[in-house]
């Protein structure tokens, strides 16, 4: 892929957006840029539900600034916000610095502020993708164990992220933690792409779900047979719409709770 190839192909991952949508979706409020941290701002995309909503932050983890300011931006994360929103939760999506550090200090700004936001802190839940999942991984276990009611991780990286995958410039802030440091009663899905081609991506995720499910961890996994790497955006077919309905099923029905 020549510099020409490569930009162009940068430019349509940037504008793709789901390829599911629901009634409502195109209407609903979004606040933008509400500041928090030091120089950090997020968006909201509103529940509406006349009551603090239950609320799925969106996770990020690539340490390079031209990420960290834009990916919130990307239409997958637009689309997403809105689907989510129109499935009455509110939905997160932020800049930062550091991967890590500043989404603590965003979900602490999140929880003190929760009832002016329209936020009910009790019922959180996480969305992760690709290689932005170690990074969610890693929050999980450094949060209090109570802290999320759930956490949808779509085709990620897990735990171990191989060298083949320092090339995409990744976080890997779970690297050589065990299992066992996640809570042991977090519902958690996983989205599968069965024909991902990402350099050792399906690798990295079969192992997690196989030592999950040897700890009897509390796991759903959807494989979406034969599909490709963020199927969500690139293949337009009834079975990816399929899989995002259950995935907003599955965090409606654990943050509604």
């Amino acid at each position: 892929m020549n510099d020409d190839e490569r930009a162009t192909r940068v430019a349509e991952v940037i504008r793709k957006t789901a390829v599911l949508t629901l009634p409502g979706m195109d209407t609903i409020e979004v606040k933008t840029e509400l500041p928090y941290g030091e120089g950090g701002t997020f968006d909201l995309y509103g529940a509406a539900t006349g009551a603090p909503a239950p609320t799925v932050v969106f996770v990020y983890g690539f340490p390079d600034p031209r990420f960290a300011q834009g990916l919130r931006n990307m239409g997958a994360y637009r689309s997403w916000g809105r689907l989510l929103a129109a499935s009455h939760m509110n939905a997160i999506a932020y800049s930062y610095r550091d991967p890590v550090a500043d989404l603590a200090t965003l979900l602490g700004y999140l929880r003190a502020n929760a009832s002016s936001l329209g936020i009910d802190a009790s019922r959180m839940g996480l969305w992760a993708a690709s290689g932005n999942v170690p990074t969610a991984l890693h929050l999980l276990m450094t949060q209090p164990p109570r802290a999320f009611r759930a956490a949808a991780l779509l085709y990620g990286y897990m735990l171990e992220v191989p060298e083949a995958a320092a090339q995409f410039g990744i976080a890997a802030p779970a690297r050589g933690r065990s299992i066992d440091e996640l809570p042991p009663t977090l519902p958690l899905f996983i989205a599968r792409a069965g024909k991902d081609a990402t350099p050792g991506l399906n690798a990295s995720l079969d192992a997690f779900v196989a030592a999950a499910l040897g700890r009897d961890l509390p796991v759903t996994l959807l494989n979406q047979a034969g599909a490709p790497h963020s199927f969500d955006l690139f293949e337009d077919s009834e079975a990816s719409r399929a899989s995002i309905r259950t995935i907003l099923r599955f965090l409606h029905e654990h943050l509604a709770q």
